[in-house]
């Protein structure tokens, strides 16, 4: 249930975050609200891929 859930949550990131690695955005200069897009976006990621 668990899976399933990080699953339906990383698809919707998918549909409504920007893909700052398309961009080629450099880390070392992101803002902290892209920062935080890119933490959620990763946790949501590990949970769905356990």
């Amino acid at each position: 249930m668990k899976k399933q859930f990080f699953k339906n949550i990383a698809k919707l990131n998918k549909l409504i975050f920007p893909s700052f690695t398309k961009k080629q955005l450099d880390i070392s200069k992101a803002s902290k609200f892209q920062l935080a897009i890119i933490g959620w976006r990763a946790i949501i990621t590990m949970n769905s891929l356990d």
